[in-house]
């Protein structure tokens, strides 16, 4: 019995030693106590027995070193004397054999529980196989940039741990010195009851703070996360300013950073030409960007400006602020900035003034982009931030869905929110980053419906917590954050979930501080610590991350594949305009604008040879028409209707100084400007056989226009004008034969012309003659056979006083009315006084074209002053001196025209040209046509085509 008990302790001894979990130890043999030792190996040499101290310490170690360590009780060990010899080894066995129980259950023990605290712990941990895309690249290249060999160097081997432990040999020793103390009933037999009783104790304590272990572990796992996420925190901290110097020293910089940072510049501008190219948003474009939908006033903004790291968007308490979609490019740069895509101006984002300039700059472009009777626009801003560690990504921001129109929102403002959103979001490889408000009851959501309808199985969405400071301040039941989280309170699908915060509602509050609230406000979140939220889950930080990794995901499995679309579309368009137009060059829109505006120039350049005598007789022409009916009618007749001919030149003189002073002039230089005008229009609009291009003429037509209505004549040609005709009309002197007979062929035709002009006033008062009544059955009417017997009535008048006077005399015309009533015709006195200036004028002018051929050997009498001759040919030197008067005025105008206002028209035709240049939607709307769309249409499609091509090529080189 004896030696059976004796070799079940060797055998637990042993077992003992093989079971230290790893610790580098000595052989097995001696790792026995002195007592297995001295009983069962009789020649091994022992050491020589020690008096064991007092008071021996048992301490229970863990290797989770972060959790308070307990200490068991002292053991108060009491020396004694054996009395009883008997049996004493077997006692003293039965006891040391207690001990080894006592030693092997608290080694097991703490095991099982070391263990299972492990397993439970590991359990906590998330899976993050399915969250790898998250994770940001640099994460897992850590080992090229931290030497890890060094890390494991620096911590304590095995031998070091293992000197922390209890040295199980120095206790088998002191155990071993305790034999010839302890008998039945002795002190020492009641101490190792007292450890037994104090072992059942802890264990029951154990039992007991179980749970307050696992809250130990959640802490300490949260502050190891937040350690961890400061860690790396201060490492892209110090990476952004090692970037910012890589980026700054541009002869010296490293080309893989250089093509790095221009990547997603390339992608943007492939951007803004299919946005320019396909104004409708057409599904054609299917290359991926963020869209940022959510509610009105959810946080969308104040997320885009956490990424972006800057306050760049105007804000508004309630009020809709973001009336037109923003492209945001994020990408790197040595300085943080911001510019427009159509301005050169950089805005300092480090500096309050640039910022403010720049949230005003975007307000009025959103306000200008609104057409009138709209609240809205689909017009969009493209914005590109630049700055050291930002993530790079495309990001379009959208005006917030509302559900009620209020009062000054246009009535269709609802249903064109929800087309613009549903427009960017039909995109298949769009990322759909869902903003939704926390604070509010997610019941009210209207964003999520939305989105649910455009991606119901949650491929590419995002979903986005804001104000979950709020939340959880308000909400009555936590469990409801996590609900919204984890997606069972929507019908909405995610790709993955994202808690923030974005500030405590302060709009000056600066983006350091609300990262600073925001990392605070998580730490100590009970969201974190009761494991509703995950770490990878929180903070605008991880969401750029995730953003970024999924935006650049989704553009390397899309990009080619677009590329190839626009390959086909390319080929589609170029085989119909061979077919349509095998002879022509493919010109868009503005290589047309500039072969126009070539031609242009080229007509208003020739407006400078036109020879002088064309300009002189198309002058001259043009102001004797508009002059003409004031001659004769304020004039001349008036003149010759005097007795003499003193008093004829007197009157003459008169009326033409006043004629001069008032009128002429300005009538002069009205003349001179249309027929400018006149001749420019000639020159654009005349074809040009072959050459002519009728794509041009509605272009054409509006230069013309504009052109015209800039244009003002000299102010002070008038003046100058003035004097010179006033000059040539006071001469009257006529020089020779030749000149004479001009001015009587100039009054025959002029008056031959107004003479002309009466007859055929006088056939329409008294209707056709007789021939044409017969010849064409047209009779007259009522009203004319009244008129024609006033005419001959009056006919008779004049042929009874061929020197009658110009005016009837009352009593004349009471004749005149007598003796057509006489015959049965009642006429009224204002008929017969309008129907006698016509007789009289026709009459008049036969008398003079008369007198005109009288006059045609008047010149010798001319020469002698009319001495001693009854003919007087006044009238002959009157036309002459108007005759002369036109021909000095055309020539002086003629010399304004060419030494001065053609190439003043040349130069508002530039401007006009230039305006037109800059006017894009000018130019849409005067160049247009099928040939005009196509020949746009091949351009934008080869355009989009090669920076696809060179941003894929830069992109594989990258990867």
């Amino acid at each position: 019995m004896w030696r059976t008990r004796a070799a079940a302790a060797c055998v637990i001894c042993r077992s003992l030693a093989n079971s230290s979990y790893g610790i580098k130890r000595k052989s097995p043999l001696q790792n026995l106590h002195l007592v297995s030792r001295s009983i069962h190996h009789p020649y091994y040499p022992s050491s020589k027995f020690q008096r064991p101290p007092l008071r021996i310490s048992i301490k229970l170690f863990s290797s989770l070193h972060h959790l308070p360590l307990r200490k068991t009780k002292l053991l108060n060990i009491k020396h004694g004397y054996q009395f009883h010899r008997n049996f004493w080894l077997a006692r003293l066995a039965s006891r040391l054999l207690k001990v080894r129980y006592l030693i092997l259950g608290s080694a097991v023990g703490g095991g099982y529980t070391a263990k299972k605290t492990y397993d439970q712990w590991k359990d906590m941990m998330p899976d993050l196989n399915e969250y790898k895309w998250i994770v940001p690249d640099f994460v897992w290249e850590l080992d090229e940039h931290i030497d890890f060999e060094k890390l494991i160097k620096a911590l304590p081997d095995a031998d070091d741990l293992a000197k922390l432990l209890p040295d199980f040999d120095k206790i088998g020793e002191s155990f071993t010195s305790l034999k010839g103390f302890f008998s039945p009933g002795s002190p020492g037999e009641t101490a190792f009851r007292a450890t037994d009783q104090g072992y059942d104790n802890d264990k029951q304590f154990k039992k007991i703070s179980d749970k307050e272990k696992i809250d130990q572990l959640q802490e300490e796992l949260l502050r190891t996360q937040l350690k961890y996420q400061r860690m790396l925190e201060r490492l892209e901290k110090e990476n952004k300013e090692l970037r910012k110097l890589v980026l700054q020293r541009d002869d010296k910089g490293i080309h893989q950073r250089k093509l790095k940072k221009s990547l997603i510049d390339m992608y943007s501008e492939v951007l803004d030409i299919l946005s320019d190219y396909d104004a409708s948003y057409n599904t054609q474009d299917h290359l991926p960007r963020v869209v940022v939908v959510g509610d009105q006033s959810a946080g969308k903004t104040s997320v885009l400006e956490m990424i972006a790291q800057a306050r760049i968007f105007p804000r508004g308490s309630g009020e809709m602020m973001t009336r037109s979609p923003v492209k945001v490019t994020l990408s790197e740069g040595p300085h943080h900035v911001a510019l427009f895509k159509d301005s050169s101006r950089e805005f300092d984002l480090t500096k309050e003034e640039d910022l403010a300039a720049l949230r005003n700059e975007i307000e009025i472009r959103m306000r200008n982009s609104v057409k009138e009777g709209c609240t809205v626009s689909t017009e969009t801003i493209s914005l590109s931030v630049k700055g050291p560690g930002l993530q790079r990504m495309v990001l379009v921001d959208l005006p917030g869905v509302i559900s009620t129109v209020t009062s000054g929102m246009a009535p269709d403002t609802k249903e064109t929110i929800f087309s613009i959103s549903k427009a960017y979001m039909q995109n298949p490889n769009a990322i759909i980053l869902c903003i939704q408000d926390g604070s509010v009851d997610a019941e009210r959501s209207i964003v999520t419906d939305l989105v649910s309808q455009m991606d119901p199985q949650g491929k590419r969405t995002i979903f986005v917590l804001t104000k979950v400071d709020l939340a959880e301040k308000n909400v009555a039941s936590p469990s409801r954050i996590q609900q919204i989280i984890e997606g069972k309170l929507f019908p909405m699908k995610a790709l993955g979930y994202f808690a923030v915060v974005t500030g405590k509602g302060n709009s000056s509050e600066s983006i350091e501080s609300i990262k600073e609230y925001e990392e605070e406000f998580f730490q100590n979140s009970k969201l974190l610590k009761t494991c509703m939220l995950k770490a990878h889950q929180v903070t605008t930080k991880n969401l750029s991350l995730a953003v970024s990794d999924c935006f650049w995901k989704m553009v390397r499995e899309s990009v080619e594949q677009q590329a190839d679309a626009f390959k086909a579309t390319r080929f589609n368009l170029e085989t119909e305009w061979k077919n349509n137009y095998p002879r022509l060059r493919e010109l868009d829109r503005n290589e047309l604008f500039e072969k126009a505006k070539n031609e242009i120039l080229d007509e208003v350049i020739s407006l400078t040879q036109v020879t002088p005598k064309h300009w002189e007789e198309i002058l001259q022409k043009t102001l004797w028409e508009r002059v003409s009916t004031h001659v004769i009618e304020n004039i001349y007749l008036p003149a010759a209707q005097t007795m003499n001919s003193g008093t004829f030149n007197t009157t003459v003189d008169i009326k033409l100084k006043q004629w001069t002073d008032k009128q002429l002039p300005n009538k002069a230089v009205e003349v001179a400007w249309e027929t400018l005008q006149e001749e420019f229009s000639r020159f654009m609009t005349e074809p040009k056989g072959k050459e002519h291009d009728d794509i041009f003429d509605k272009l054409k037509q509006a230069v013309k226009e504009e052109s015209i209505k800039r244009h003002k004549w000299n102010e002070r040609a008038e003046d100058s004008l003035r004097v010179i005709q006033h000059n040539a009309l006071e001469d009257r002197s006529i020089s020779d034969k030749q000149q004479w007979d001009a001015a009587i062929h100039f009054m025959e035709e002029t008056l031959q012309s107004r003479l002309k002009d009466t007859e055929s006033v006088i056939e329409d008062m008294v209707g056709p003659d007789w021939k044409k009544r017969w010849l064409y059955w047209i009779g007259r009417t009522k009203e004319q056979n009244i008129r024609n017997e006033t005419k001959n009535e009056l006919e008779k008048l004049i042929k009874c006083n061929e020197e009658h006077a110009a005016y009837l005399a009352n009593d004349e015309v009471t004749t005149v009315r007598k003796n057509l009533e006489a015959r049965g015709v009642t006429v009224d006195p204002c008929l017969i006084k309008d129907t006698w200036h016509q007789i009289y004028r026709r009459y008049f002018l036969k008398t003079a074209l008369n007198h005109c051929n009288l006059c045609r050997r008047g010149f010798y009498y001319y020469q002698r002053h009319f001495v001693d001759s009854e003919l007087e040919c006044n009238d002959i030197v009157l036309f002459w001196r108007i005759q002369r008067m036109l021909a000095i005025t055309a020539n002086t105008l003629r010399q304004q025209l060419t030494n001065t206002e053609v190439r003043r028209l040349e130069k508002n035709v530039k401007e006009v040209l230039e305006d037109f240049a800059e006017d894009n939607e000018k130019k849409v709307k005067l160049l247009t046509g099928k040939r005009v769309q196509l020949a746009e249409d091949l351009k934008k499609v080869r355009e989009i085509q090669e920076k696809l091509e060179a941003f894929i090529e830069a992109l594989h080189q990258e990867k």
